[in-house]
């Protein structure tokens, strides 16, 4: 799978936006689909992953309830969308895919993934 990130850019702190994740040719089907991000001399953080089996989304603390991922099955798109941003969620966004997993713990781990997009620029000024 070859995933394709878009949608970053530049807004102001309480501002909005939606990026997007595809993979052309291909299908989400039978893959976690998530989001990372790295921020300039940080390592690279988890932010929220859709489990395949249990069709349910996981976040991480700092975005829950301003984030939210979401998934067309007939685009084989998948989104983010982040409301009310925040200057500490500057970053390059990644999508990422990986193989289905029972060790809730592991969702989080970069390792878990197979399959990163090539990231997009959010960043938030203040």
């Amino acid at each position: 799978v070859q995933l394709q990130a878009s949608g970053g850019g530049l807004v102001q702190t309480g501002g909005s936006l939606r990026l997007s994740c595809t993979a052309p040719g291909r299908t989400f089907s039978s893959y976690n689909m998530g989001w990372f991000r790295q921020a300039p001399g940080k390592e690279r953080e988890f932010v929220a992953v859709y489990r395949r089996n249990t069709r349910t989304t996981v976040y991480t603390d700092s975005v829950r309830g301003r984030f939210t991922f979401s998934r067309d099955n007939a685009k084989n798109t998948v989104h983010l969308e982040m409301n009310n941003l925040k200057p500490e969620d500057t970053a390059v966004y990644y999508c990422v895919a990986g193989t289905p997993t029972t060790i809730l713990s592991s969702l989080r781990d970069t390792g878990r993934y197979d399959v990163w997009g090539q990231g997009t620029q959010v960043t938030v000024s203040s």
